[in-house]
C-alpha cells in the first residue's frame, strides 16, 4: 500500500506497478512531472508525481532498470481522469516517451479560465484561491536531474499533486454548478489532439519571428527552418544550438549559394560553412532557388480592412470585457483578437468559434446586435452598459 507520507521516490518497476494498480482504483489521479530541457530538444523526464485521494507517490524515471510501462497504462486508462495543471508540456513528454496521450484529461489551468480566474493562472495562485494551502516555490528551478533529490525538492514535488486534488474538486464543482462542461470540452480536445504536440518540420518556419519581404525569402526560410527542425530532433539539441533564428533570417535574406558566401554572413560561426551542416543549408537554399517564380509561396499579407474596422474592433473589445465580467470567464476562452477583427469585417458570415455553440449564446449574438445597431454601449453611473436600441 502506498501512503501519502511516503517521501522516497519509487525506483523499481515492481513498486511502480503496485502504485499504479492502487491509483487505478480512484476516480481521478493528479499528475505532474519535473524535467529539464535547457540543453536538449526533447525534455528529459526527471521525476513523476501522482496522487489520488488515498495515495501520493513520487517516481524516479532515471532509476536504473526503471520501466515506465505501468505509468503509461494508467495514463491510457479511460476509467480514470488524469488531472494536470498547465498540461501541455507534461502531455508532450508522455506522448514522446509512451506514444499515448492521457485520457480523459482535465487541465485545471484551462478550467480556471472557464471559471473566471483569469488567463493562465499560476499553480501557486490557484492553490491559494481554491484551497487553504500555500506552495513554497524555492525548489522550482533546482536541478531535478541530480541524485539524491533533497527533502525540500521532494516536498515541493509532492505538493504539486496533493494540493491539486482540492483545486480539481473546487473547479469541477464550480463548473457543474454553472453548467459549463461544454465550455471545457473544446479546450480539452485541443490538449488531447496528437497534432498539438507533433509540429511537422515543413511548418517549422511558422515558429520563426521574422518579416519576409519577398516570396523567395519565404521559400528559403521554409527550407532551412525545416532542416533545422529535423536536425534538432535527430541530435536532440535545442533549435538555437543547431542554428539561431538570426542566422535563419540572414540566410533567407542573402540566399548564399557558395561556402564562401555562407561564411561571410555575420550570424554564421567561423568554419560553419565547411561543415556538413553548412552543406545541408546550402542545399536547402538551392532547392528554394530552383522553385519556378510562379510556384513560390505567397507572402502572408493581412487583408485590406474596410474603413471603420478599427473602431468596430474597439467597440467589440469593450463588449468582450463586459461579457467576461458578467459571465466570469477569461476572454481568451471566448474569442481571439484576430477573430474579433474577422467579426467586425464579416459579421454573421465570419467563420469563427464565437458564432457557434455556447460562445454564440453568451458573446456572439450580443456582438452581432452591437455591430448591426440593435444595441449600443452607453456610459452611465460610472460604468459602460449595453442597451437595446429602439425600433432596431
Amino acid at each position: 500500500m502506498i501512503y501519502e507520507d511516503l517521501m522516497e521516490p519509487i525506483t523499481t518497476t515492481a513498486a511502480l506497478a503496485e502504485a499504479c494498480d492502487a491509483l487505478a482504483r480512484a476516480q481521478f489521479v493528479t499528475v505532474d512531472t519535473e524535467f529539464i530541457r535547457e540543453t536538449t530538444f526533447w525534455p528529459e523526464l526527471c521525476l513523476i508525481q501522482m496522487a489520488s485521494d488515498e495515495h501520493a507517490v513520487l517516481v524516479d524515471p532515471l532509476a536504473e532498470g526503471m520501466d515506465l510501462t505501468p505509468f503509461f497504462a494508467l495514463m491510457a486508462d479511460t476509467a480514470v481522469v488524469k488531472v494536470f495543471h498547465a498540461a501541455r508540456q507534461d502531455v508532450e513528454i508522455i506522448y514522446k516517451l509512451g506514444n499515448i496521450i492521457p485520457a480523459p484529461l482535465f487541465d485545471t489551468q484551462v478550467a480556471a479560465m472557464v471559471c473566471g480566474f483569469g488567463e493562465a493562472i499560476a499553480y501557486d495562485q490557484l492553490v491559494a484561491r481554491t484551497t487553504e494551502g500555500r506552495i513554497d516555490k524555492t525548489s522550482r528551478f533546482t536541478d531535478w536531474r541530480a541524485r539524491p533529490l533533497s527533502p525540500s525538492q521532494l516536498q515541493y514535488a509532492l505538493a504539486d499533486v496533493t494540493y491539486l486534488r482540492d483545486a480539481y474538486r473546487y473547479l469541477t464543482a464550480m463548473i457543474d454548478r454553472q453548467d459549463r462542461r461544454e465550455w471545457l470540452d473544446g479546450e480539452m480536445a485541443i490538449l488531447t489532439a496528437p497534432e498539438t504536440y507533433d509540429l511537422h518540420p515543413d511548418l517549422a518556419y511558422t515558429r520563426v519571428k521574422m518579416r519576409v519581404k519577398k516570396p523567395i525569402e519565404l521559400a528559403v526560410l521554409k527550407e532551412v527552418a525545416a532542416w533545422r527542425e529535423r536536425e534538432a530532433r535527430l541530435k536532440n539539441l535545442p533549435r538555437g544550438r543547431v542554428l539561431k533564428d538570426d542566422a535563419l533570417q540572414e540566410i533567407a535574406q542573402q540566399q548564399p549559394r557558395t561556402e564562401e558566401a555562407l561564411g561571410r554572413l555575420r550570424t554564421i560561426p567561423r568554419g560553419y560553412e565547411r561543415s556538413s551542416a553548412g552543406r545541408e543549408i546550402l542545399a536547402g537554399v538551392q532547392r528554394a532557388l530552383a522553385i519556378p517564380k510562379a510556384e513560390l509561396p505567397a507572402l502572408p499579407r493581412p487583408p485590406a480592412l474596410p474603413e471603420g474596422t478599427g473602431a468596430a474592433v474597439e467597440f467589440l473589445k469593450v463588449l468582450l470585457k463586459i461579457v467576461t465580467e458578467e459571465e466570469g470567464v477569461a476572454a481568451k476562452i471566448l474569442v481571439s483578437g484576430d477573430d474579433l477583427e474577422k467579426l467586425a469585417v464579416h459579421g454573421e458570415a465570419a467563420q469563427i468559434e464565437a458564432l457557434s455553440g455556447w460562445r454564440r449564446e453568451i458573446f456572439g449574438k450580443r456582438a452581432l446586435e452591437l455591430l448591426s445597431g440593435r444595441s449600443a454601449l452607453v456610459y452611465r453611473n460610472r460604468k459602460v452598459e449595453i442597451v437595446p436600441m429602439p425600433d432596431a
